[in-house]
């Protein structure tokens, strides 16, 4: 039996910017990435997705990332990593404030954006980001690019290492993911899409943008929320799981 979790990023509104449809999301996924006010997200939005999440039975995990409402959190900051680890703290702790006045625990902590990027490689960044969630709370589990070396960081502090991969996103030959602003680095095809999914949880191969199969593992499935078509990408990916046996549960017990 073939099992996966299916995660999104939601919350990723703010004011009087709407992005992605959360809700029709939310009904559809088993671990919601909330955005945390620096990249995304206000007080108004963290509410209400996690209202959202409670009644849906989804889990909820904090998505931090740079301080960088203008630039999506998707640009490159010159932080100390005392810096990242604080600015990773601060958000942890926003978000745990509307789940814990909605009754809901924290599962998970997934970094955003170019922070992100940075944790595959950088082993500093990655650190810096797994203390931060080691001194806010050890049970919390790591979410990482698979191949990342934040897996590695988290493991070496005793955190749960959840290797995560993409619906949506094309592979370079050493994991990380082929940049936005190189063609192709967008899967929009929703045929492929699915078909990609299926073969990097039943094969634990991916093929990358240069037409190489490498091997992966894969413990969640992301489908990027504020993607266009994001809604029809979960609703496919679960009709086709089905179909081929694969489980769609989150972490919780």
């Amino acid at each position: 039996m073939y099992q996966i979790d299916l995660n999104s990023d939601v919350g990723e509104s703010f004011g009087a910017y709407r992005i992605g449809n959360d809700e029709e999301i939310l009904r559809r996924i088993t671990s919601a990435n909330v955005a945390c006010g620096y990249h995304a997200g206000d007080p108004m939005v963290m509410d209400r997705v996690v209202r959202l999440a409670r009644e849906y039975n989804v889990a909820v995990g904090a998505h931090p990332g740079y301080p960088d409402l203008m630039g999506f959190g998707r640009r490159k900051m010159s932080l100390s990593p005392d810096e990242v680890k604080n600015c990773v703290k601060y958000q942890i702790g926003a978000l745990w404030a509307f789940a814990r006045s909605h009754g809901v625990s924290l599962q998970h902590v997934k970094p955003h954006g170019a922070l992100s990027n940075l944790c595959q490689h950088d082993r500093e960044v990655a650190r810096a980001i797994c203390q931060a969630v080691h001194e806010v709370d050890p049970s919390l589990m790591i979410f990482y690019c698979a191949g990342a070396v934040l897996g590695e960081e988290a493991e070496k502090l005793g955190l749960t290492a959840v290797s995560e991969i993409f619906a949506d996103r094309a592979y370079l030959d050493d994991l990380s993911l082929v940049p936005r602003s190189q063609p192709g680095a967008m899967i929009t095809d929703e045929d492929l899409a699915a078909q990609r999914c299926i073969r990097m949880v039943k094969e634990g191969v991916v093929t990358t943008i240069t037409g190489r199969d490498v091997p992966m593992r894969g413990d969640t499935l992301c489908v990027h929320g504020d993607g266009a078509q994001a809604q029809a990408f979960v609703e496919r990916i679960r009709r086709d799981f089905q179909r081929e046996g694969i489980a769609v549960r989150n972490f919780q017990k």
